[in-house]
């Protein structure tokens, strides 16, 4: 047994002369397979990894009396075997390629083991006999550590992507949710200005109509049909918007004067509702952006700001961000309407989904389904007070807002207080690497 015992170690030593050869021509094995390609692009040093571990761990078991041997090779290779298993799993291979890999080793330690027993007549029989259960003990353990390790990272990442798909999926159905909603608000608005102008029509048609009436309707008709046409405006957008058909064209510009002459275009329409309509911010304040874009971003939120202002105004202002954020600039809009009842500061995805419930929306959307349903009536000279032109679509237009500030990398925030107004503020970056 002595005999044996020193035969084995005299093994190991020459093993571990020849690691290097070993891993070499395992090298070689790899780089021959056709099979093999991950690795390729590797440098030697990740190729390797804890290849020469496992070999150290072989050697370190030969000292050992055999029977001994077998179980001290089996135990030590299992964590070099199954840290393989995870640096293959980083380094992208797939688990045949593992299997195939560690295949290859084994035949290069058995080639080894065969051209010194070959070189060396005088090793017993037993000698060899037991190096190679000692070896094939380790490999067999090695290997199915190795597979193990890998194929639990792949069950983890599995079930990873499927908790990927899984919320994606729920951010679909919400996100078909919110459109339809926004939808059947778009049909709810266009009917509701569809019942006007029927009402209109029929106290137009009406013989005993006054003139000054018929004034009066044909005002109400007028303000309809521009309503009817804005809303299919910002319905035709809205498509174009989720079906990924506009992009961003970054120029140069004046936000100054965008906000001016946007101000100046609305302004008659406040004055008409007895409201101010104020530009504050400095001259000439030069950044990059989509003037288009921004300009109907502005144009959205300040029509919205002035159907649902009844008393007071509103208030267009930009300038630089603040101290903290020297990379983006700000566009504000602030009115003194009966406000979101959402929380100041909450995102604008949230006010869309509360924006059915405000005063203003809620109570334009039952005066549309009241004058769509009860037919015009009255003699001459009555104003029907109760027609007018129909201001709802909020939701249309701060959904194609918060579209195009997603295209432009602009942050958008509300703040808003219960009968003292409601605030948006756009943070638009200056520069952009386009």
């Amino acid at each position: 047994m002595d005999d044996l015992q020193a035969e084995l170690a005299r093994l190991a030593e020459h093993l571990s002369s020849r690691r290097s050869a070993i891993l070499a021509a395992w090298q070689s094995a790899i780089k021959r397979d056709p099979a093999l390609t991950t690795g390729e692009p590797l440098p030697r040093v990740q190729l390797l990894d804890h290849i020469p571990s496992m070999l150290a761990t072989f050697e370190r078991a030969l000292y050992h009396p055999p029977g001994i041997a077998e179980k001290i090779g089996a135990d030590a290779g299992q964590e070099p075997a199954a840290a393989h298993g995870l640096q293959r799993w980083r380094q992208g291979y797939d688990l045949r390629e593992v299997t195939r890999e560690l295949g290859k080793l084994n035949e290069c330690v058995v080639a080894e083991l065969d051209a010194h027993t070959a070189a060396n007549p005088a090793i017993s029989h037993t000698g060899v006999a037991t190096a190679r259960r000692v070896w094939a003990a380790m490999c067999s353990t090695g290997i199915e550590q190795s597979v193990g390790q890998f194929f639990e990272l792949q069950q983890q990442e599995a079930a990873g992507h499927v908790k990927d798909l899984e919320s994606a999926l729920s951010e679909i159905r919400e996100l078909e949710q919110q459109r339809g909603d926004l939808w059947r608000q778009a049909a709810h608005d266009l009917r509701g200005n569809l019942g006007v102008v029927a009402n209109a029509t029929v106290g137009l048609a009406r013989k005993e109509l006054r003139e000054s009436s018929r004034d009066d309707f044909v005002g109400i008709l007028m303000r309809s049909v521009t309503s009817l046409h804005h809303l299919l405006d910002d319905v035709t957008n809205l498509a174009r918007l989720q079906a990924g058909r506009e992009h961003r064209s970054i120029e140069p510009l004046d936000v100054a004067q965008i906000a001016q002459q946007l101000c100046e275009g609305i302004r008659p329409l406040a004055q008409q509702r007895r409201l101010f309509l104020r530009c504050e911010g400095p001259a000439g304040f030069a950044a990059d952006g989509d003037p288009v874009k921004i300009r109907r971003i502005a144009q959205n939120l300040i029509l919205n700001a002035v159907k649902a202002t009844t008393k007071g105004g509103i208030t267009v202002s930009w300038g630089d961000s603040d101290a903290n954020d020297p990379k983006r600039w700000v566009l504000c809009i602030r009115d003194t309407g009966p406000g979101f009842h959402t929380s100041a500061g909450k995102p604008l995805a949230e006010a869309l989904d509360v924006e059915s419930n405000t005063p203003h929306a809620h109570e334009a959307a039952e005066q549309a389904d009241a004058r769509a349903e009860t037919p015009a009536s009255g003699t001459a000279g009555d104003k029907n007070p109760g027609i007018s032109g129909n201001e709802t679509g909020e939701g249309i237009g701060l959904s194609i807002v918060k579209r195009l500030c997603d295209m432009l990398d602009a942050t958008i925030e509300m703040q808003s207080v219960a009968d003292v107004g409601t605030t948006f503020r756009i943070r638009f970056p200056r520069k952009y690497s386009e």
